[in-house]
Parts: structure tokens; sequence; C-alpha cells
């Protein structure tokens, strides 16, 4: 069984057992989390689809942690001016482990 989850304005094609990385959630490694906007499932066979989400429908997951992504770097310069800006940004993450997917 799959699902399209939306959490941190994107969207995510999850299965029971996946561990996926989304945007920094407000809640402490270890704890159960359950993410109920729930746009789409499918069970091999059959496909049900929410307008925009299947009321009832929920994925349980755990965190397992949060964390920082790799570093981008940010460069503005002009030319023959001696103008140079260099700025660096880590996009925060949460990593969760998806348990099950409830319908």
């Amino acid at each position: 069984m799959s699902a399209i989850i939306e959490t941190g304005g994107k969207q995510y094609t999850v299965n029971a057992g996946d561990v996926i990385t989304v945007e920094k959630l407000k809640v402490d490694a270890g704890t159960a989390y359950t993410f109920d906007r729930v746009l789409a499932v499918t069970d091999g066979e059959t496909a049900t689809f929410g307008a925009p989400y299947i009321s009832g429908a929920t994925v349980a997951a755990s965190v397992l942690g949060d964390g920082k992504g790799k570093k981008v770097v940010s460069y503005k310069y002009k030319s023959k001016k001696g103008y140079h800006r260099k700025k660096g940004h880590r996009q925060p993450f949460t990593r969760v482990k998806l348990d099950e997917i409830i319908v």
C-alpha cells in the first residue's frame, strides 16, 4: 500500500517502512507523529483520491531526528566595482520513519 502525503508545502509518495526527509517539524526525536493530509492511497489494484484530502486517512510515523542539509552558497559580485557578497545557508530538516498507512 502506498500513499501521497503533503507536508511543508511539498508532496511525497510513501510506503510503510520508508524513511524520508521532510521540512523541519516541531517534534522531539523518538516521538510519534501523524500525517493527516493524505491526498491519495493505492493498494495495488484500487486507488482512492481526495478532494483535496481523504477524510479519516492518516499516515503514522516515528521521528528519528533533526538535521541540516548541505550548505548552499549565494555569491553576488559586480565587475570592476569591488563589490562582493558571500552568504551560506543550510536548510533544517526532520527525518521520519513511516510506520503505517491507515485508511
